[in-house]
């Protein structure tokens, strides 16, 4: 099934939807970018970081915006110290406005929780299970791909909530595509490692250079644990200045971190359980209520 990112705005604050997830019953969400916010200079506007030289109240005001497109608050989210590793945790109300050490992944069924990992030109993965309520959100680096966060986020899944891989809804967001993502050589052996002949359809050569598509290399990962209903947004954030931040080594005046992903859901019922906003941020949050 061909799926599409669909673009629109709340508030003064531009996003794009997943297609996959627009036409699930009791699921809103929001696909955020770097416009909307209050940050100014090679920051402006919605930049999330916190360690990129922005003002503290301006990445404040940045967050509330976020959070607030799809209605919850800065207090509800649970984040993560990014480490472009392999380690998913989960999380509940007791863990709301800490960081956990460490951390690529977070993984929640618990109500009232806001799930936040912040981007640039890494993938954001999130993986929904409809049936029994619960999500992940991954953060994928390819040292982070290489190390298996994206299996460990399924894993996790299996075990905590008794997801079936066939079940989930997952969405691949924007990230540096294959038209502008260089690698080495260790890098192209640890894709050819971890993906054996497969490898090829992720690794091109280009004017001499090897360049990866890391987005496609999630999705093989995906489609080899048996992830069957895939949206794949192919928006490349180094082409796409004008909507993303980006990593600093390949745009060094573009620093920040985009808020990409904001998910929220509503009136969700399932045994006796009321969930509202199922949410999710680039920044990544995801909440479900």
């Amino acid at each position: 099934m061909a799926y599409r990112l669909i673009r629109a705005a709340s508030g003064g604050v531009p996003f794009y939807e997943f297609d996959c997830l627009h036409g699930l019953t009791g699921i809103r969400h929001a696909v955020l970018t770097r416009h909307g916010g209050v940050s100014t200079g090679s920051l402006a506007s919605l930049n999330v970081g916190h360690l990129v030289g922005d003002d503290s109240a301006a990445v404040a005001e940045n967050e509330s915006r976020a959070v607030g497109v799809i209605g919850a608050r800065r207090e509800q989210v649970v984040t993560a110290q990014q480490v472009h590793a392999a380690r998913v945790g989960v999380v509940g109300h007791r863990d709301r406005g800490s960081a956990l050490p460490s951390c690529d992944g977070l993984a929640t069924a618990d109500p009232n929780v806001v799930l936040m990992l912040r981007f640039a030109d890494c993938v954001p993965v999130v993986l929904f299970d409809p049936s029994h309520h619960a999500l992940a959100l991954l953060h994928s680096g390819w040292r982070g791909w290489a190390a298996g966060v994206v299996t460990a986020g399924l894993r996790l899944m299996s075990i905590e909530f008794g997801t079936r891989p066939e079940e989930l809804v997952a969405g691949i967001g924007p990230a540096i595509g294959p038209c502008c993502y260089q690698v080495g050589p260790e890098v192209g052996s640890e894709v050819q490692r971890g993906l054996g002949p497969a490898a090829y359809a992720v690794l091109s050569l280009r004017s001499g250079t090897t360049n990866l598509d890391l987005p496609g290399a999630v999705r093989l990962q995906l489609l080899s644990a048996g992830v069957r209903q895939i949206e794949q947004s192919r928006i490349c954030t180094s082409c796409r200045r004008d909507e993303f931040f980006g990593n600093p080594e390949v745009t060094p005046i573009l620093r920040g971190l985009s808020a990409a992903f904001l998910f929220s859901g509503f009136s969700v019922i399932s045994l006796g359980l009321l969930r509202r906003n199922l949410k999710f941020k680039q920044l990544a949050v995801v909440e479900i209520v």
